[in-house]
């Protein structure tokens, strides 16, 4: 039932978040990505996701991956592997273009440099990228490697309330730490109470609230965040799902209205206006 309402909730908003967080080349059709396909993950480790991300790269590229990779091999110096991570990074994101080795390694070189901010920063860019990930098993590897990281930014800093709610995030998407998913949610809600200005919370409930089919409780604190940020898109069309889903036409139709001002791109308006015709 969970996977099903992940499903039903991602019409309009994956096509949202693949447009505003999405990847910018296109992958070959003979050789898919890790998270296009269904199956590639049965058995799953970065071993897995990097042979298959690897698929897609060109002679020259696997040439010069190669050369970065064997470059790990030259000591164990800490200030060494941050910089070969660094460098690996740079290739899957900027060269590649494919995203879960970039961020495998990014969180690896942050892990080392034990910065609180480049921790955070590694953490919040898995989250943002799961957003646009359907198959489970990645999913879960993905929530499990943010975990991890959070983890390590709360050693350095228990104060930190985007840590605080990136640690309990990571099990709205799947996530399979030693604690229930609900004192993850626990822990977003703390931050929200104790600071109900704190939109990235109200934010990260409202969007719990429509993975587990809470539409009335995600409705409620996706208002919230609207009325602080009207210029939040993916908000807006998440309170606009959520009305269509507890049957609120009305409402439903208004909200994708207000989201289709703020969008310049042909695809999703027309998307938009199919989805509004669907509700008159």
């Amino acid at each position: 039932m969970r996977q099903q309402l992940i499903v039903a909730i991602g019409s309009i908003l994956l096509l949202l978040v693949l447009f505003f967080f999405g990847r910018t080349k296109p992958y070959p059709k003979e050789a898919a990505p890790a998270a296009a396909v269904d199956t590639a993950f049965s058995v799953l480790g970065f071993d897995n996701i990097l042979a298959q991300a690897k698929q897609n790269l060109t002679p020259a590229q696997q040439s010069k991956l190669n050369t970065l990779e064997n470059s790990i091999s030259r000591g164990d110096l800490k200030t060494q592997k941050i910089q070969v991570y660094s460098e690996l990074a740079a290739f899957w994101k900027d060269s590649a273009k494919i995203r879960e080795p970039w961020l495998y390694y990014n969180g690896e070189k942050a892990k080392l440099e034990n910065s609180e901010k480049n921790l955070n920063f590694a953490g919040q860019s898995y989250l943002e990228e799961l957003k646009t990930v359907s198959d489970p098993s990645l999913k879960s590897w993905m929530a499990n490697q943010a975990q991890l990281i959070f983890d390590q930014v709360l050693v350095i800093n228990p104060a930190n309330d985007s840590a605080k709610i990136g640690w309990g995030s990571t099990f709205i998407f799947g996530a399979s730490g030693s604690v229930s998913p609900m004192e993850g949610i626990m822990k977003i809600r703390e931050v929200a109470q104790r600071d109900s200005t704190n939109m990235y919370a109200q934010f990260m409930l409202g969007y719990g609230g429509m993975m587990t089919g809470q539409f009335d409780k995600a409705a409620e604190r996706l208002k919230k965040v609207v009325a602080h940020q009207p210029e939040n898109q993916e908000a807006v069309f998440l309170l606009a799902e959520a009305y269509e889903r507890m049957g609120d036409k009305k409402n439903a139709i208004e909200w994708y209205k207000v989201g289709k001002k703020g969008v310049t791109n042909p695809e999703l308006i027309k998307a938009i206006d199919d989805k509004i015709k669907t509700l008159q």
